[in-house]
């Protein structure tokens, strides 16, 4: 898989000596930019944008999110009470299953909560109308799969074959909608603009007759995440236009739920070589494990940006502290000398990586900065000990 981000904006002259390591680093004025840059589509496109806690959910800088968006998207019960602890706006949960003992509190927490079949949202009719008659006041909504096909990485594509994401569209009926006022789908990954027109040229006809403009139930239309909005050569202008035309047409509040764009680029992850020795390439072991800090390196698979790497030169294989031999980040010809003790840093790390990092083999977990390369104000915003990885088990 190939990402198109990694540019290093204000890292390359960020002193990678002035964090422990391994950490993160979240650049809050890069972050302002990219909400900025969303704020600015939602107000043209008149619709609101949610960000996706699954991809950056530094609670952090919640407050800061809450001054651009308009609220966030959770996955489940834990991300909600996150969500309703820290962040501003609106929250809408999708979960593709949800727990019977979950719902009071997410129906309690969420303005949105959206099923992932019609048959899940019947079986649990009793406990919706428990939570309303409790004073819980939420939307209704259903996650279809537009069966149209747009991912770049098969498992990675919420309309492959089989995919467990979503309803099939050419399956939902209008009894299916009973309750229902909003319809989700979600069928991009890092995309322009686009394989959205094209998923909705493909959607628009088969939930046509379901919309409030056409006398039916739906009033919210919730276009997911996967768009790369603020991508220096996204085509912001024709996502605007499409948009205003959408809802002219359908008569429905449109929503986005973008998560990597609102901290794309705005965060690297620095190491340290920690030790170097030739096995036919030059190896070395770092204090970053692809396993533990940043997984998708294996499960995507994709190769992140190093900051500074050099364009000529021998490459050396960087592989983690785990004892897991598949712990490889990938073949770098880093910038500074491969000696032990020299600092690096990987661009564009700030999501889908502290998100999911693991305390697998005991690798410790990296501690989390929060800078401005505007005012240079450095914060170190949390560190781990041992305890973290202790406290998981028993």
């Amino acid at each position: 898989m190939e990402t198109r981000a990694g540019d290093p904006g204000a890292f390359a002259h960020f002193d990678l000596n002035r964090v422990t390591s391994p950490a993160f680093v979240v650049d809050e004025a890069r972050l302002r930019a990219n909400l900025a840059v969303l704020a600015d589509v939602r107000t043209r496109a008149g619709i609101k944008l949610l960000s996706a806690m699954k991809a950056f959910s530094m609670w952090r800088v919640a407050g800061i999110v809450g001054e651009y968006l308009d609220g966030v998207c959770t996955s489940g019960l834990w991300e909600a009470r996150l969500a309703a602890e820290h962040y501003m706006g609106e929250i809408a949960t999708y979960c593709a299953g949800y727990k019977a003992e979950d719902l009071a509190e997410i129906c309690a927490i969420s303005d949105h909560v959206i099923f992932n079949s019609p048959k899940q949202l019947r079986r649990f009719q009793p406990e919706l109308a428990a939570a309303r008659a409790a004073g819980s006041a939420f939307d209704l909504g259903l996650r279809i799969n537009p069966l149209h096909r747009e991912g770049e990485v098969e498992k990675y594509d919420p309309c492959a074959l089989g995919s467990r994401l979503g309803f099939p569209v050419d399956q939902v009926t209008l009894a299916d909608l009973d309750g229902v006022t909003g319809l989700h789908f979600h069928t991009l990954c890092e995309q322009d603009f686009e394989p959205l027109e094209r998923t909705w040229a493909a959607l628009e006809a088969r939930i046509a007759p379901w919309l409030v403009a056409n006398g039916g139930p739906i009033r919210w239309l919730n276009f997911g995440g996967g768009h790369h909005i603020t991508r220096a050569d996204y085509q912001r202008d024709d996502l605007v236009a499409f948009l205003q035309r959408v809802k002219a047409q359908t008569d429905c509040e449109i929503y986005l739920e973008p998560g990597e764009a609102v901290a794309l680029d705005a965060g690297i992850l620095v190491g340290t070589v920690l030790d170097t020795h030739t096995n036919g390439i030059p190896v070395a072991i770092v204090d970053i494990s692809a396993t533990c800090h940043m997984p998708d390196v294996i499960e995507a698979p994709y190769r992140p940006a190093m900051l500074g790497e050099r364009d000529r030169g021998e490459a050396v294989r960087l592989g983690g502290p785990s004892c897991l031999a598949g712990d490889v980040i990938g073949d770098y010809r880093l910038p500074v000398p491969c000696e032990p003790g020299q600092r690096f840093a990987f661009l564009d790390q700030a999501h889908y990586s502290m998100v999911k990092t693991t305390t697998f083999n005991g690798v410790p977990l990296p501690a989390i900065y929060l800078w401005d390369s505007a005012s240079d104000r450095l914060e170190c915003v949390k560190r781990f000990d041992w305890t973290t990885f202790r406290d998981r088990l028993s």
